[in-house]
């Protein structure tokens, strides 16, 4: 988290709790410390999707299911969301999470390296969710624009991490190349005239890029 604990609490607390089959996943997250979005984050994709209404939806980044399920809240009707992932126990319990959630028809699981995975899609998106390994988010920014509709959304998690990105005095050393890459990425779709940006200090940092046209 990079704001203020007293901000965060005080967000959290306005949040209506989840119940379900999100419920359950957000418990056996705190428990086996899997990483999921924040409750504000996941609050402001679900705002986000219901003004968009999208069609389809690609997640780069599955874990065990819970953002998929989450957007599957927000699609338009018939409305169907991509999701990658590389590592098997993850997509075991994803599958599962997203069978028992009676979303099977909706979620496509797609298992493979994800810049492998984007360098072979040729399918047109509405909301693309960035949520991987983020010293590649910029691998992935030229196919996730080349993918996303005009009037589409990339949602990208993780962009200040853990403050670091925006001040040098958090760096860790081990953590250099992570955060220049993160930097270069936050640079590149702040000024791509493809895109408007913006960066969302919640969670450990969204930044929310709308395509304007241009390709």
């Amino acid at each position: 988290m990079i704001c203020y604990d007293y901000i965060n609490d005080y967000i959290r607390k306005t949040i209506r709790a989840n119940e379900g089959i999100l419920a359950e996943l957000e418990a056996f997250a705190r428990e086996n410390h899997v990483p999921i979005v924040h409750p504000e984050v996941a609050r402001l994709i679900t705002v986000l999707g219901r003004m968009a209404k999208p069609r389809r939806v690609l997640e780069v980044g599955t874990a065990i299911g819970y953002s998929a399920i989450l957007f599957s809240s927000i699609l338009a009707p018939d409305g169907k969301i991509d999701t990658i992932d590389r590592y098997e126990l993850m997509l075991n319990r994803a599958r599962d999470n997203i069978s028992r959630a009676g979303l099977g028809e909706v979620i496509n699981i797609i298992q493979g390296d994800a810049l492998e995975v984007l360098s072979c899609l040729d399918k047109s998106y509405d909301i693309i969710f960035l949520d991987a390994a983020k010293g590649q988010y910029c691998e992935f920014l030229p196919h996730c624009i080349r993918m996303l509709s005009e009037g589409g959304l990339i949602i990208s998690d993780n962009v200040l991490y853990k403050g670091m990105v925006a001040s040098d005095c958090l760096v860790v050393r081990r953590k250099k190349t992570i955060v220049k890459r993160m930097r270069s990425y936050l640079n590149a779709i702040c000024t791509d005239e493809r895109l408007d940006t913006s960066i969302i200090p919640i969670g450990d940092g969204v930044a929310l890029s709308y395509k304007v046209g241009g390709g």
